[in-house]
């Protein structure tokens, strides 16, 4: 009787350190239907735009909505590494007092415009991944390797952790951190498009 009671307090136990590791099914939810969201908001915005409309700028210092796309894909890929490494040492409970931002804040902030911060020049655009249409490509690709990543992986995120200048995040946080940096640079883009100046829609038909 006391084997069967012992077998069955390890299997209990077991079973709940299964439960609690990993991600909920409300948090896996909550950061596909994030990344979803941002993903259909970059293309819907961008969708249909001319050349000439992709590439003005409002100065000669500010970004164009190609290179707000360029920035945006070089970003998926570089959050994708700041993930994996994150992933590279063991899962941590101990250190779990060290994230102190609720995710909500956290896409708040980062969705914000209200305050511009200096691109490091890693992430900067430059023509890397060639036109535009293959630079979008590479952003979506990256993009749906996210979503499924979030739907199926098996990774304690919550108990991996990366470090921002302002803040110590969890792995789920970067994922959430990088939706959010999309949401900005769709937000960067519709300034780009409401300026006085911006071509209109035909103005590069050859018409």
């Amino acid at each position: 009787m006391k084997k069967i009671t012992l077998s069955l307090l390890v299997l209990a136990l077991v079973s709940f350190s299964i439960i609690i590791t990993g991600l909920t099914d409300a948090e896996r939810k909550m950061a596909a239907d994030h990344l979803t969201k941002t993903h259909e908001r970059l293309i819907s915005t961008i969708d249909g735009l001319t050349d000439e409309q992709l590439n003005f700028k409002a100065t000669p210092e500010s970004w164009s909505i190609a290179e707000c796309v360029e920035h945006l894909t070089i970003s998926e890929n570089m959050f994708n590494g700041m993930l994996q490494g994150a992933l590279k040492t063991p899962a941590n409970t101990a250190l779990r007092d060290s994230v102190t931002m609720p995710d909500e804040q956290l896409i708040d902030m980062i969705s914000s415009r209200a305050q511009k911060v200096k691109t490091p020049e890693p992430f900067e655009p430059s023509g890397k991944f060639g036109s535009h249409e293959e630079t979008l490509e590479t952003f979506i690709a990256k993009r749906k390797e996210h979503i499924e990543y979030v739907n199926t992986t098996e990774d304690d995120l919550r108990h991996h952790y990366g470090k921002l200048p302002f803040a110590t995040i969890d792995g789920l946080q970067i994922i959430l951190f990088m939706s959010g940096h999309t949401e900005r640079h769709v937000q960067q883009m519709e300034e780009v498009m409401a300026h006085d100046d911006f071509p209109e829609e035909g103005e590069d038909d050859d018409n």
